[in-house]
């Protein structure tokens, strides 16, 4: 296996691809904490996972409150001994609301969750790492973090933000045995788009400009192995990378 007694906190892990990833890292024996907001969904988790002989702990966690994030790895710490992935996946949709349209309430909502929260969780995890001399943290990005128009301005703007945290970590904590890399899916079939609740219609109308060259959405399970990857020693040479998972739609 894998992740053999590797500790890991995935959050958004009660749903899509965090639920995925959580599910085939404990397949892969690591020892997972289920991070999410919603307290039925990863107990939901927990129990399957736990029903395929797998090790794993749910835990509520608000990725805007620092408490939250400071419990979810603590928690790690003292029920498995220590932390060894960091997978940042929680993240909401913004509406494609344009700039002229933004809100500051808006923005800074979407940057608490998609930005803020992976910034936290990596400086509380730093702090593990930087002690062990090793540590692995994966964040998930978006196409819209490539490009410029997938979705509205604060989603494009944080997903942004991850990927330029992203390469400043790897970077800059590689000789201490640490690596950060991130994630860019295409369309995934999961239940983000529950946070898109009402639409701008010009800023959904120039987003989905691009959606017919999309050659398909993905399923949850092939962002999982792509993180399996990033998290195992298959990846000890890639860092501070961003790996495209999306069929070929941004190629073109």
């Amino acid at each position: 296996m894998k992740l053999q007694n590797k500790v890991a906190v995935v959050t958004g892990a009660g749903s899509g691809m965090g639920k995925a990833i959580a599910m085939l890292y404990a397949q892969e024996g690591a020892k997972v904490i289920v991070a999410d907001i919603k307290v039925d969904t990863i107990n939901t988790v927990v129990t399957e996972i736990t029903a395929k002989s797998g090790i794993a702990t749910a835990v509520i966690a608000d990725v805007t409150k620092e408490a939250d994030v400071q419990n979810m790895i603590d928690k790690a710490v003292s029920i498995y001994g220590t932390l060894d992935i960091l997978v940042n996946n929680a993240g909401i949709m913004d509406n494609f609301v344009p700039a002229a349209a933004l809100t500051d309430e808006l923005w800074e909502k979407v940057f608490a969750v998609n930005a803020t929260g992976p910034m936290r969780g990596t400086r509380k995890a730093l702090a593990i790492f930087i002690e062990k001399k090793s540590g692995i943290i994966i964040n998930i990005a978006s196409a819209g973090g490539l490009q410029g128009s997938r979705a509205g301005t604060a989603y494009t703007a944080s997903k942004h933000a991850v990927i330029g945290l992203t390469k400043n970590v790897g970077f800059q904590y590689a000789k201490l045995g640490i690596r950060c890399n991130a994630i860019a899916p295409g369309g995934v079939n999961t239940n983000i788009g529950s946070t898109i609740t009402a639409p701008n219609q010009f800023g959904m109308e120039r987003a989905m400009l691009g959606m017919n060259l999309n050659p398909r959405i993905g399923e949850p399970e092939e962002i999982a192995k792509v993180a399996l990857f990033l998290a195992s020693e298959d990846s000890s040479f890639i860092n501070g990378a961003i790996i495209t998972a999306d069929a070929g739609w941004t190629a073109y």
